[in-house]
């Protein structure tokens, strides 16, 4: 499959063009609406800053949450818009609307190296619309922002796995480029999937063995080990037939777990310790127990210190690592010394010359928030569910549809 990347869009020439980029922008806020973890923000700059610095008129489309009924002024972009405009150098003007007049208004008003910030794309309900007409209506409005000449340049990594109106369908109306933060981890899960150096060392955790059930069925065949931490975990250990005390479980999920522990009991390693507390809070004193001793009024928080040794010691002979979720509530201090340990591991292990990739999500902002430099790993993704559907073999609508020829060209690149 054949990509257009965002160099042979400058190449062909941008100035005075319109581009319109789909960026993930999707960071999350405290309850006053300040930023906590800007690093989707930093990401998405170089596209960004390339494009406006070859002089083209850009149209930024973007989302922040889970709006449910169309505009909220909690899920506004306005917070964004000034971040961005901080690390870009310049202003970044905010539409009040998508493609209504005043986003209309302003593109038309754009002149070379401007930059404008859609509100909130998922203000539009077509956005996320399963009826393909809806969402086709909403692309073609966008593409009329960037028109005539426009071009459509793909760089929200976090939404690639979402056949939605901005990722997928504008892709079909306008050339379609890779930016470089998609196409940077385009590349790097092509090496996790084709050229994987070992021994491969897969640390997966997180809540729920529902949501990493695909990556750990596709990966167990691949990968030398994958060790199993966060709140999944108890799942797990309830299988082997251990109290987890009021750990979080996934009752539904126990036969299954002891399917894939019966299936892959030489892949799978499960922690021999775990640190668990009365209740969930953040002061509740922590206590170390080992794994088939969980006491019946306690909730396991993080994985305990002979399992971090453990894990450690695994983690130091691989080649390749991927790493997806922390392994325990890294928000709260006395129950971040898993998640900790285990970064600690892998960038070891990189600085011995493994390649290292966090996958993105909370694995990504427990990194960030542990003050562990994010120069010490080989790659930090943006995407967490895109990483682990691209891992499991799924085809995700917003790299696929950024394969097919131009618009108005054939499958061998001439004119249809």
């Amino acid at each position: 499959m054949t990509i257009h990347s965002l160099e042979d869009l400058l190449a062909e020439g941008v100035s005075g063009r319109g581009v319109l980029v789909r960026s993930d922008l999707n960071v999350p806020l405290d309850e006053n609406g300040v930023i906590t973890d800007a690093g989707r923000i930093t990401a998405s700059v170089p596209t960004l800053k390339a494009l406006l610095d070859a002089g083209a008129k850009v149209v930024i489309a973007a989302h922040l949450g889970r709006p449910k009924d169309g505009p909220d002024p909690k899920l506004s972009l306005e917070p964004v818009a000034a971040a961005l405009g901080e690390q870009l150098g310049r202003h970044v003007q905010l539409a009040g609307d998508i493609v209504g007049t005043d986003a209309l208004a302003r593109a038309e008003g754009l002149t070379d190296g401007d930059v404008l910030l859609l509100e909130n794309i998922r203000f539009d309900k077509r956005e996320t619309s399963k009826d393909d007409g809806e969402r086709l209506a909403l692309a073609k409005q966008l593409a009329e922002l960037v028109s005539p000449g426009g071009a459509f340049v793909s760089d929200g990594f976090g939404v690639v796995h979402r056949k939605q109106a901005s990722v997928y369908d504008v892709a079909t109306l306008l050339p379609h480029y890779a930016g470089r933060l998609v196409a940077d981890e385009i590349r790097v899960l092509e090496q996790l999937t084709s050229s994987t150096e070992r021994p491969y060392a897969v640390v997966l955790g997180g809540s729920k063995v529902s949501d990493k059930l695909g990556v750990i069925e596709s990966l167990a065949t691949k990968a030398d080990s994958i060790v199993i931490g966060g709140g999944m975990c108890f799942t797990f250990l309830a299988a082997q037939g251990y109290s987890v005390g009021t750990s979080l479980l996934e009752k539904e999920m126990i036969d299954t777990c002891r399917r894939l522990l019966d299936t892959y009991h030489d892949v799978l390693r499960l922690p021999v310790d775990v640190v668990v507390t009365e209740k969930f809070a953040a002061d509740s004193p922590p206590q170390t127990v080992a794994a088939d001793a969980i006491p019946a009024d306690t909730m396991g928080l993080d994985i305990g210190p002979g399992s971090v040794k453990r894990f450690a010691a695994l983690l130091s002979n691989a080649k390749t690592i991927f790493w997806n979720g922390p392994m325990g509530v890294f928000e709260f201090p006395a129950y971040a010394t898993g998640t900790r340990g285990i970064a600690e591991a892998i960038v070891a292990a990189t600085g011995k010359g493994a390649f290292s990739v966090v996958g993105g999500g909370d694995s990504a902002a427990a990194v960030r928030a542990l003050g562990i430099s994010e120069g010490s790993f080989s790659h930090i993704s943006t995407g967490g569910g895109a990483s682990l559907e691209y891992l499991e073999g799924k085809t995700l609508p917003g790299i696929e549809v950024l394969g097919r020829p131009q618009p108005g060209q054939t499958e061998g690149g001439g004119p249809a």
